[in-house]
């Protein structure tokens, strides 16, 4: 393909020049700068593309920009297909979510979601919780039996009945269960005198049971009458410091699932009855206990063995417990405990605080019933990530309630039975594992809040390039250079055994194979020769590329943000345009579609395509088509005998069968005439009325149109004249108007003689404007006679004044 000539172009104005290498310099800035964001000289492979962002792919195709820097391999999808690779030579980890129908419930769906993220990548799904309307219920007493709660245990004994018969109004199954617990029994918690051991009680002379951190008494049950006959039966035990062992003995409460009964189809309930505050993670140090707790169950004989052994769970330990067995713990403390369990309850999710003046039995009652509504009401989810990969990640949860409304926390309030809470979850992934190239799979787990079912969600990582069936990615440097090395081996030997015209003759036939025909420079100056291939430079202002450097995507002209318009290549600063387009810019098209008109026919039969625009065959036509022809005799006035002929038969369908033989074999009748790009307005003026009579005209494939107006344009002859007349009277009256206007102004100014000076008294001159009256000063004299004094005269001086100051009266 040989570039083709500017289409009507002439040479460009030197200074208009500049400013289109400017712009093109500006655009290819942009373009390196903003629309290819994944471009970058260091990167080297695959792997790296993808990991500078979502949106960055690889082109694996063989000889892709061939010459350029294996960085040009990256870039957005967009610009890679317009670099001529195909989508299917593309290496874009795809990121999507898939959800397995299979597995659903009526509770929580779906139940088992797979996400595919590369880094720096996001997914979104949904999570639907619906509320049921009865469910059966597990209840676990955990109580402390610490001296202190002597009254408060005795309160317990009428709970049971009571709290079943209330809770029918609720569940349709309610099992209860119990366990005690005091302290670790070691020191400096309790006393470790022989006789204090096996009975804290003895200096009341009370017989106490020994302290102990957790003790399971009766597995969660329907037999009400059981549970009273077992809290009936406790006693209470003793222990030196003011905390208690309260954590130890939930999280025993929690992960010992079997032994304590739980049911997977119930709503758990934990219920922990204290009036001391509980022992904190690291406080076992006092007693020399370091090893962590474990969050594993360690009962026997339904005794925690290892609570002298293990130090107390932390805060973060117990309530994964909590969350993983869908346990909801509910706090009954008394009023002084309030503020200490309060600040503790905030960080146990879905947990529930009374306060209690008193451990009455009234008031436990109302306290698991509040518990339990508010746990049905209230729905919350809790997203968990696998620990070793929750730096790598990051979750984002929005709630959609049941009344429309989008909760800011993770939960909604006033959920009634058989209301669904969507929660919109996104994960998103910020990088890939420590060494960067493996790919693995996380579990993200989505727990509602005392639901015993969750959303398990599988992350797939894509981390690494596969690059397509061959699994070639042609990063980095393909092969070596045999031949080139063959040549270094042989300069490394002693020259005087080789003749230097053959090594020079050799090297000029490596080096030839990197100028293009008639070149006298290797790589078109753009490059250097290695291995008898062109290794382009790289340019800030875009790519170069091409068996010999010649090619490049800056130094053409560009059209709408792209060189050679997108529709050809730029080689040496000139666009090779694709099939069917020419002009410098490659915005001339070679096909005859922009040079049809509506009807189909090109150049409206007149003229012929030439670059996409219509060349008409003689000066007289004009147009974008050729249709418009001024000069030709087939124009306005040729047409007025068939106006006429069907203005005298009355504008009527019959007309155009009688006018055909003088008239355009087409015509037709309109409202109003209006001109367009392809049709010429005419008037006709009809004598017999004085009428302006307008219609258009066209031609199409070859066959005249003809369109009257059936609105004629027509003004009286009494109307003129009337319309004369009227404009001579207003003309002759604004002359009166003006005459007299002029009249009173000249009287105005000019004081006639005898007028105005003889009423002041004294008449100014041309010689002295600025005073008056009189050149001298006025002496003004009253005189008064009396008959017994004498005549007394009063003089007063008026000085000259200027004229143009205020006579005060």
């Amino acid at each position: 393909m040989t570039p083709r000539l500017p289409c009507g172009h002439s040479p460009l104005h030197p200074g208009l020049l500049c400013l289109l290498l400017a712009a093109a310099y500006a655009g290819a800035s942009r373009s390196a700068s903003g629309d290819s964001v994944c471009w970058s000289s260091s990167v080297s492979s695959c792997t790296e593309c993808i990991h500078r962002g979502p949106q960055c792919a690889w082109c694996f195709q063989e000889g892709f920009l061939d010459g350029a820097g294996v960085a040009q391999r990256c870039d957005l999808p967009l610009n890679l297909l317009r670099k001529g690779c195909p989508m299917e030579y593309m290496e874009q980890p795809e990121v999507k979510v898939e959800v397995n129908a299979t597995l659903s419930s009526p509770q929580v769906a779906p139940q088992d979601i797979s996400v595919t993220l590369r880094p720096g990548s996001e997914a979104s799904f949904t999570v639907a919780v619906k509320q049921l309307e009865r469910y059966p219920v597990d209840l676990y007493y955990l109580v402390d039996v610490s001296a202190s709660m002597q009254e408060n245990l005795n309160q317990l004994k009428t709970v049971g009945v009571a709290l079943s018969h209330r809770m029918t109004e609720h569940s349709s199954d309610l099992r209860l269960g119990f366990g005690s617990f005091v302290d670790k029994p070691v020191s400096p918690y309790i006393n470790v005198h022989p006789s204090k051991i096996s009975n804290p009680c003895s200096d009341y002379e009370v017989r106490c049971r020994p302290a102990h951190g957790f003790h399971h008494v009766l597995n969660v049950t329907a037999n009400i009458s059981e549970f009273t006959r077992v809290v009936k039966r406790q006693r209470i035990s003793g222990n030196m410091d003011t905390p208690e062992g309260g954590l130890d003995a939930m999280l025993q409460a929690a992960v010992c699932q079997e032994e304590v009964g739980w049911r997977p189809e119930a709503k758990r309930l934990l219920l922990l009855m204290t009036d001391q505050p509980s022992h904190l993670a690291l406080d076992s140090r006092l007693a020399g206990i370091v090893r962590p707790h474990d969050g594993l169950c360690h009962l026997e004989n339904n005794v925690y063995t290892e609570s002298t052994r293990m130090d107390h769970p932390s805060l973060g330990q117990l309530s994964d417990k909590l969350l993983e067995n869908h346990i909801s713990p509910i706090f009954a403390v008394e009023k002084q405990q309030y503020q200490w369990y309060k600040n503790l309850a905030g960080l146990l999710p879905g947990s529930y605080l009374g306060k209690l003046g008193l451990f009455q039995a009234p008031n436990l009652i109302e306290l698991v019933v509040d518990a339990y509504k508010r746990l049905l009401s209230e729905v919350e989810v809790s997203v968990s990530v696998e620990d070793d990969a929750i730096s790598r990640f990051w979750v984002s949860v929005s709630p959609l309630c049941p009344d429309g409304s989008t909760a800011k926390a993770h939960s909604c309030s006033g959920v009634r039975p058989n209301q669904t809470v969507y929660f919109n979850i996104t994960i998103g992934m910020r990088s890939c594992p420590g060494d960067g190239e493996e790919d693995e799979d996380v579990t993200v787990v989505v727990r509602p809040l005392g639901y015993n079912e969750s959303t398990v969600v599988r992350v797939r990582s894509r981390c690494r390039c596969r690059c397509g069936l061959t699994g070639n990615c042609r990063d980095g440097d393909q092969s070596p250079c045999g031949a080139n090395q063959d040549l270094t081996d042989r300069v490394r030997e002693p020259v005087q055994e080789y003749n230097i015209k053959d090594m020079k003759n050799h090297i000029s036939d490596r080096t030839a194979s990197c100028r293009a025909d008639g070149a006298d420079v290797d790589c078109s100056g753009r490059g250097v020769c290695e291995c008898g291939r062109c290794v382009c430079e790289p340019s800030r202002l875009g790519t170069v590329y091409g068996k010999y450097c010649e090619m490049d995507d800056f130094s053409c002209p560009y059209v709408e943000g792209l060189p050679c318009g997108g529709r050809g290549v730029c080689v040496l600063g000139v666009c090779v345009c694709d099939e069917g387009w020419s002009g410098e810019s490659c915005t001339c098209p070679l096909t005859t579609p922009a040079c049809r008109s509506g009807d189909g026919a090109v150049c409206s039969g007149r003229g012929k395509c030439v670059y996409g625009k219509c060349v008409c065959d003689s000066p007289q036509l004009s147009g974008s088509f050729c249709e418009r022809c001024p000069t030709c005799h087939s124009t306005c006035q040729s047409y007025w005998g068939c106006v006429d002929c069907h203005l005298s038969r009355g504008l009527v369908k019959e007309a155009v069968e009688h006018c055909n033989q003088t008239c355009a074999p087409s015509v037709g009748y309109v409202d109003y005439v209006s001109a367009g790009e392809v049709w010429t307005e005419c008037v006709y003026i009809r004598h017999s009325d004085s009428c302006h009579y307008r219609f258009r005209t066209n031609l199409e494939s070859g066959q005249t149109q003809l369109y009257i107006s059936t609105r004629p344009e027509c003004v009286a002859s009494s109307r003129l004249v009337r319309t004369f007349l009227s404009v001579c009277a207003l003309t002759v009256l604004c002359g009166l108007v003006v005459v007299a206007a002029s009249r009173l102004l000249m009287q105005r100014r000019g004081w006639p003689p005898g007028g105005a000076a003889e009423g002041v008294g004294y008449q100014s001159t041309g010689k002295d404007l600025s005073y008056i009256p009189t050149s001298t000063e006025k002496t003004v004299t009253y005189r008064r006679d009396h008959p017994s004094d004498r005549p007394v005269e009063m003089n007063i001086q008026v000085p000259k004044m200027p004229l143009g100051d205020t006579w005060l009266c």
